[in-house]
């Protein structure tokens, strides 16, 4: 059974006919524990996508189907992390980290009573990505890519089924974003949630997914669909072989097409 299903999902933005018409009859399914990433033009409903799938906003027709339920409002088993890490300023990272454990059931619930665990697993996870030593910073004394570790970190850390991940390397610069692109390919590999990640960076699709979907031009639905051939752990030398330079054109090839004729 799919972990994730959409079927024939439109989404207008606005109450009448003159609305956007963000996605139209968008249907796609994502196996449980799978990473797929979503490419398409500006504009082409991508983040609209990300909203439907997790409840933040209903569809205007079509079915959403998350963990064999229909989606009815905001998930609880879904992590997210966006382009901007969105860190509170008056947290440090351990208590940005620790922040959805005082809000996500059954957590919120357990969370004083069970309090040396729970930090203690939210101090491994940021050892694991690389912050080790910074658990007392706030969000001012770290860097952006330092932030956007944490914010990782602050996705996973109620142990999320369902993670979400909104251009979540876009600001970053290329070393930095390589770098992240490791460590989420770490954190997948050590857990398997299912991953669904929306970005602009094709390299950045191909490195981290087992497959990925191609949107036309708004109104949005999958025009194509390509599932990278390397072995997994990837290496960052892998995303200049030959294979992988040729899915990233076909890939761009694919988008140039969906921009000039909407499908």
């Amino acid at each position: 059974m799919n972990f994730v299903d959409l079927e024939q999902v439109s989404l207008r933005y606005g109450e009448d006919a003159d609305g956007t018409l963000a996605l139209h009859r968008t249907t796609l399914a994502v196996g449980g524990g799978e990473f797929v990433a979503v490419v398409g033009p500006s504009g082409c409903g991508k983040s609209t996508l990300m909203k439907v799938v997790t409840g933040l906003w209903p569809p205007t027709a079509g079915t959403v189907m998350v963990s064999g339920r229909e989606v009815a409002g905001p998930l609880s088993i879904a992590g997210m992390a966006f382009q901007n890490p969105t860190l509170l300023p008056w947290r440090t990272a351990l208590a940005n980290v620790m922040l959805p454990l005082e809000i996500v059931q059954p957590h919120c619930a357990r969370l004083k009573r069970e309090w040396a665990a729970y930090d203690a697993k939210a101090r491994d996870l940021l050892a694991r990505v690389g912050l080790k030593g910074f658990e007392d910073h706030f969000p001012w004394q770290l860097s952006g890519g330092m932030q956007q570790r944490a914010s990782l970190c602050r996705a996973l850390i109620h142990d999320p089924t369902l993670l979400m991940l909104d251009e979540p390397f876009a600001s970053l610069d290329m070393f930095t974003r390589e770098e992240l692109w490791l460590v989420l390919q770490d954190l997948w590999l050590a857990r398997r949630p299912t991953v669904i990640l929306v970005t602009h960076d094709l390299r950045e699709a191909v490195f981290l997914a087992d497959r990925v979907l191609v949107m036309s031009a708004r109104p949005g639905h999958i025009v194509a669909e390509r599932s990278p051939a390397q072995p997994r752990p990837r290496t960052l030398d892998m995303t200049y072989d030959s294979a992988s330079v040729a899915l990233v054109q076909e890939l761009r090839e694919h988008i140039g097409a969906a921009r000039v004729t909407g499908n």
